[in-house]
């Protein structure tokens, strides 16, 4: 199957930080992702949910959400970007399939698919 080794990972605040600052972002209801092109062939991504969702479970599982859909179409996602993946209050009440659609729909509109 498909696989999300750490190299592939944004795990830096600094890294964080330039994507936010540069990038561009493109939302809908459940999730922003934020774009930002690099010079590598490598396509990095990071995760994040906001403490306004709901306590630590409820953040980790909105995580694990992001993750589990960005693992199973990153095949679809063009390399040399950095991506960050935030979930929204909406991401909370919602299944695998819902926020596999919404990051393939915020990927299509940010022509980033293959």
């Amino acid at each position: 199957m498909y696989k999300l080794p750490k190299s592939g990972r944004l795990r830096r605040n600094k890294s964080f930080q330039a994507v936010y600052r540069s990038g561009k972002s493109f939302a809908n209801r459940q999730m922003v992702l934020y774009i930002l092109p690099q010079r590598g062939s490598e396509r990095r991504v990071g995760f994040a949910a906001g403490k306004r969702l709901g306590n630590a479970v409820v953040r980790n599982r909105v995580k694990r959400l992001l993750r589990e859909a960005y693992r199973l179409k990153q095949h679809q996602i063009k390399h040399g970007f950095d991506l960050i993946i935030v979930g929204r209050q909406a991401l909370v009440k919602e299944t695998l399939p819902t926020v596999t659609a919404a990051l393939l729909h915020l990927c299509e509109r940010a022509k980033i698919l293959v």
